[in-house]
């Protein structure tokens, strides 16, 4: 692992080095007067796993919905490739190159894989673009080449709702890496899964960093050591501490606040 994966910033700094692929800072969210995500700075490199953990209510899943338009921040700043995304519309921000999965699912179960696949090709999800679609030798070599990456190369023509529940996870990913983004974000991808899903996960999130980023919320630790660059803790919606996982899970306050339990 090269040292700028392992170098972070000062949590809170007040501007981020126009190379970070996205900077978060000073995030705030209230909900009636409580602050889900209180003041929280983050920084993800290009070519970088991030995994957010911490308890349940900890702030995590508010902060990929800030991220991805979902939730409006009360506060701060999220800044992608140097644009903020703060001002902009889920889909504004779908276009700029932020992909989202959700934790359960959300796949096309009565259509086959290579069809959940094709539906999600980018030239297709525009009114013109979907008018003027062709499934020619590019689209389908593109459905392929997802495919072999996700492991499903040889369940093109099975419907989706006979896969495992983990090969519905890897179809998911296989969804919106077709669109390209260049930071994908994962809210407990390997929840549910048997052991060896969870490894070929792993394997799967190792391989398309390539070209982008990825963050990744998750409770299964052992994942986390298997991808994680760098690791953010979040509690009561504040950042408890940041590093590499083994400086993390001897944090002293981790551990009493999470990893103890």
């Amino acid at each position: 692992m090269n040292a700028a994966l392992l170098a972070s910033p000062v949590i809170g700094a007040a501007s981020a080095a126009p190379d970070y692929l996205l900077a978060v800072e000073a995030l705030t969210v209230s909900f009636d007067g409580f602050k889900a995500v209180n003041d929280v700075s983050f920084y993800v490199d290009p070519d970088e796993i991030r995994v957010i953990i911490g308890p349940n209510g900890a702030g995590k899943t508010t902060v990929l919905d800030l991220i991805c338009g979902r939730t409006r921040a009360s506060s701060g700043s999220i800044r992608y490739k140097g644009q903020e995304l703060t001002r902009l519309s889920e889909s504004a921000i779908v276009q700029a190159g932020v992909g989202r999965k959700f934790q359960t699912p959300s796949i096309y179960d009565d259509l086959t894989v290579f069809e959940n696949l094709e539906i999600s090709y980018p030239r297709g999800r525009s009114v013109l673009g979907a008018l003027t679609f062709r499934r020619d030798a590019a689209v389908r070599e593109r459905i392929h080449e997802i495919a072999e990456t996700i492991f499903l190369k040889d369940h093109l023509a099975e419907r989706a709702e006979f896969l495992s529940h983990g090969q519905k996870q890897w179809l998911e990913i296989g969804m919106l890496l077709i669109q390209d983004p260049e930071l994908l974000m994962l809210d407990e991808p390997v929840a549910g899964m048997s052991v060896g899903e969870r490894v070929k996960t792993a394997e799967l999130l190792n391989q398309i960093i390539r070209g982008r980023s990825v963050l990744v919320i998750e409770h299964d630790m052992k994942f986390v050591e298997d991808i994680a660059h760098r690791v953010t803790v979040l509690h009561q919606g504040r950042v408890l501490s940041e590093g590499s996982m083994e400086r993390v899970k001897n944090d002293p306050k981790v551990i009493e606040v999470y990893l103890g339990h």
